[in-house]
């Protein structure tokens, strides 16, 4: 379905009212999301860490840079792509989101997701995965597969985090983003 060109100013404007929500109170920016609205593959992380809220953009940290690395894998560049969050506002020390929480922020990355309409979410960790799929099935047995949510073609994977300190982590994470490059080469 083709939409109308928007631009990421007036998108977040449209689909984040993080300012209305009460979790917004305890973080330094909104960290609403980065890259292309129009992007066919929207990356969707958990909560932004302490260098996201401080610089309002996710993935900024070690993470972000090996992200960059992974997308090379998928023939992609991190501009190319959208990256949002599960819980745009969740302080960096709330590891644990409540369901009040998740309850608050889930119509948001809806209405986000909607309006980019990517063809692809790459889902990143236990938590996203779990959100999006609306499943308690782990990542470890999910990750690499490709999975169909309404329109939109998922794809579960390793958070970035992760894989920086697990070998076997790292490998798998390399695979699944080789996997989505394919795919989208065949689309």
């Amino acid at each position: 379905m083709q939409h109308e060109p928007i631009s990421l100013t007036e998108l977040e404007k449209q689909v984040c009212a993080c300012h209305a929500c009460s979790l917004a109170d305890a973080r330094t920016q909104t960290v609403f999301g980065d890259g292309d609205p129009h992007a066919r593959v929207m990356i969707i992380g958990e909560a932004p860490g302490k260098n996201e809220d401080l610089q309002g953009k996710p993935f900024v940290g070690a993470a972000g840079k090996y992200l960059q690395e992974l997308l090379a894998l998928a023939h992609l560049e991190r501009e190319q792509v959208f990256i949002a969050n599960v819980l745009k506002c969740r302080p960096p020390s709330n590891r644990d989101p409540k369901p009040e929480e998740i309850q608050l922020c889930a119509p948001f990355l809806r209405m986000q997701t909607r309006a980019i309409d990517p063809e692809f979410i790459v889902t990143l960790g236990n938590f996203a995965t779990k959100f999006i799929l609306k499943t308690d099935v782990g990542i470890t047995h999910l990750h690499g597969q490709l999975h169909q949510t309404g329109k939109f073609k998922v794809l579960p994977v390793y958070h970035p985090a992760a894989a920086l300190y697990d070998p076997k982590k790292r490998s798998a994470l390399e695979q699944d983003f080789t996997l989505l490059g394919q795919l989208l080469a065949a689309e």
